[in-house]
């Protein structure tokens, strides 16, 4: 059995484990407009009934089975010449984050599908929903949400091709014993943005070099993917440089 509190405990230590919340974000997000939580509060929740991914797609998730958990970041504690000139440098350090903690369980071809999402070969392991909080025009924090499978091995087929840890190690894991070691990857990463950060994302992105087939709006198309610019662009080669802002345009 899991340690857990109440879901509608009041948070009183920095890594909060719930039993069962709609969505950890949610959560996160709620918890800080009131002023419950700051900079490196993280919440894992054992159960998500209504867990949520990027674009608005469902993130589903088996109890007890898989890392989903929010973890709250202050921006403003960051030098302005880093996130505030460029914002997806957040993005491009929590996928560093999952991906230092995927490797150092000794599994090998991981890499970073643009923007955010954790591939081990062709297969999805992971994924990142960030949300941001601001005061008037300024952006003072934001919420982190990471999902990652662990332990489950059976999905639904509206999950597509996903894979877990443990279809590729054969070992069953401690999920919370992983978080606790997720988060403290996401900690060192936010703390160690600087002007390698791109350098190292684009060195492990997804497909890179390759030729992709690509959809924006109804047209399909053919890409060769080049690298993601510092302002969060997946930018293409040929004989006209491309440039896609997240949400443009998705794989296929």
């Amino acid at each position: 059995m899991f340690p857990q509190t109440s879901a509608n405990h009041t948070p009183t230590a920095p890594f909060v484990i719930l039993s069962s919340v709609e969505s950890t974000n949610n959560y996160a997000m709620a918890k800080l407009h009131v002023g419950m939580v700051d900079h490196g509060f993280c919440f894992l929740a054992l159960e998500q009934s209504a867990g949520r991914g990027q674009r608005g797609k469902q993130w589903l998730s088996k109890p007890g089975e898989n890392i989903t958990m929010s973890s709250v970041f202050a921006p403003e504690m960051k030098s302005p010449s880093q996130l505030f000139t460029f914002p997806f440098l957040l993005s491009a350090s929590m996928a560093l984050g999952c991906y230092d903690f995927i490797k150092d369980l000794g599994i090998s071809a991981v890499s970073i599908k643009w923007p955010n999402d954790l591939y081990i070969g062709d297969r999805k392991a992971g994924g990142i929903l960030i949300e941001n909080n601001y005061k008037g025009d300024a952006w003072h924090r934001s919420v982190v949400g990471t999902g990652v499978n662990i332990n489950q091995v059976d999905f639904s087929e509206a999950a597509g091709k996903p894979v877990s840890l443990k279809m590729v190690t054969g070992k069953q894991y401690d999920v919370v014993k992983l978080g606790k070691k997720l988060f403290a990857h996401l900690l060192k990463r936010y703390e160690t943005i600087d002007g390698s950060t791109m350098k190292e994302y684009n060195g492990l992105l997804y497909r890179k070099g390759e030729e992709v087939r690509m959809k924006k709006d109804n047209i399909v198309f053919t890409a060769r993917i080049d690298h993601v610019s510092e302002s969060g662009e997946l930018v293409t080669a040929g004989p006209v440089e491309r440039r896609f802002k997240v949400g443009e345009v998705e794989f296929v």
